[in-house]
């Protein structure tokens, strides 16, 4: 069988798999702001729909498919707004409006437009450019932002915030109806500044004031149990890859007879990432197909010559926010039956977005494609099912329990 190369990225396309942006993993701690930015829709006046039409689509555009929109109905509606608005009108904001609302349109979580700022923080967030924090991650549970797990050695833990609270107020102003994304951003902030945070903790509030710390935030790291390394990977970023494999020549002389691979509460980055760690366990095959409207299928393989720990007995952990890489990871170990797959059922993001470099540094991310597991099993919106089923709960958490990896030590 000829085994098809995957698409290369250019300058301004980047293929990722991202944070996923309903089920908004964010490590404050770090000011990781990954989520779904608030959309509106902004009209455009004066000049006219037509003529703002160039700053709308100046940036990268798509020869797959081509259509003619006719905006005329907007005309009344803009045309109105030019003549009988009482007061001034920023037509820049306007134009960000009408491309952010024109994105949101598509009905697609997982495709928006970012502005200049919003891009520059997506992409320093992508990389790890972590900033000042109070070192908690959180998640959204039963319509609230929560406390997943606080860091050790930071802030949050230090001051008792503990896992399963509601971020309720920030510096005294109400929060809990606000996005994930939203929360974080009033969060971070300076290195040695303080910030006050409310929780709901079992019906009743309780503040803790925080001074902001910055925080090393790197992709990967290992920890040593006797025989047993547990690399510890907490996003697919450009250097996670050569990270893992720079632990993995140590051990052979430390003489490792198995691995524990903890993806929990990683919410992804970039495919090439996944597909550099899975070569460390897959040699030369297929890791991953990808289906999309507008192509032939795409079908992504391993390296050849790099699966050093392909005989290595291995354990993933996974939880319900371990998306989108880190389910291409898991998916794929589990296929070839080269891993055990422990903890909960994962997110099931099955989507691949694109980043399209706009003028002005905007950014447009786009799903452009569907992913499925090596033997073609799709995980989008239903996640991928661990071989061993175990819960951890807040309770565990907060006492320093980990059940998940004690069953991982135990295989």
């Amino acid at each position: 069988m000829t085994k098809a190369k995957s698409k290369k990225n250019t300058s301004n396309r980047k293929r990722i798999e991202d944070q996923d942006w309903s089920e908004k993993k964010v490590h404050l701690s770090s000011a990781v702001i990954i989520g779904a930015f608030t959309l509106f829709f902004g009209f455009f006046i004066g000049l006219g729909w037509n003529n703002f039409a160039p700053y709308l689509f100046s940036g990268t555009s798509s020869s797959k498919q081509k259509v003619s929109i006719d905006w005329s109905p907007l005309n009344s509606v803009y045309s109105k707004l030019a003549s009988e608005y009482d007061g001034e009108i920023d037509k820049d904001k306007l134009i960000e409006g009408a491309k952010k609302g024109l994105t949101a349109a598509i009905g697609d979580e997982y495709t928006i437009y970012m502005d200049s700022e919003e891009a520059a923080v997506f992409e320093a967030d992508l990389h790890g450019d972590v900033g000042a924090g109070i070192g908690v991650e959180i998640a959204l549970r039963e319509g609230y932002a929560k406390v997943v797990r606080t860091l050790p050695d930071n802030p949050a833990r230090k001051a008792g915030i503990l896992a399963g609270d509601i971020i309720y107020k920030i510096d005294g102003e109400e929060v809990y109806t606000l996005s994930v994304d939203e929360i974080a951003s009033k969060i971070r902030g300076t290195e040695g500044t303080e910030v006050t945070i409310s929780v709901v903790r079992d019906g009743e509030e309780k503040e803790f004031k925080m001074v902001r710390e910055t925080i090393n935030n790197v992709s990967a790291y290992v920890d040593y149990d006797d025989k047993t390394a547990i690399i510890t990977v907490t996003r697919f970023d450009t250097d996670t890859g050569t990270l893992v494999q720079d632990f993995a020549k140590d051990f052979s002389s430390k003489k490792i007879n198995k691995i524990i691979l903890d993806l929990r509460n990683n919410g992804g980055g970039y495919v090439s990432a996944a597909r550099d760690l899975l070569s460390l366990w897959i040699d030369g095959e297929k890791i991953l197909i990808q289906k999309s409207i507008h192509s032939a299928d795409d079908e992504t393989y391993a390296y050849h010559n790099k699966a050093i720990l392909k005989n290595i007995k291995t354990v993933v952990l996974v939880n319900d926010t371990t998306a989108s890489a880190s389910e291409i990871v898991a998916g794929a170990l589990q296929d070839y039956e080269l891993a055990t797959i422990v903890g909960t059922k994962t997110y099931g993001k099955g989507v691949v977005q694109t980043l399209f470099d706009l003028s002005n540094n905007s950014i447009l991310k786009v799903t452009t494609a569907h992913w499925y597991t090596p033997l073609g099993k799709s995980i989008n919106n239903t996640g991928i099912i661990p071989d061993t089923e175990v819960e951890n709960t807040y309770d565990d958490i907060n006492h320093g329990r980990d059940p998940q990896m004690d069953a991982a030590k135990k295989l």
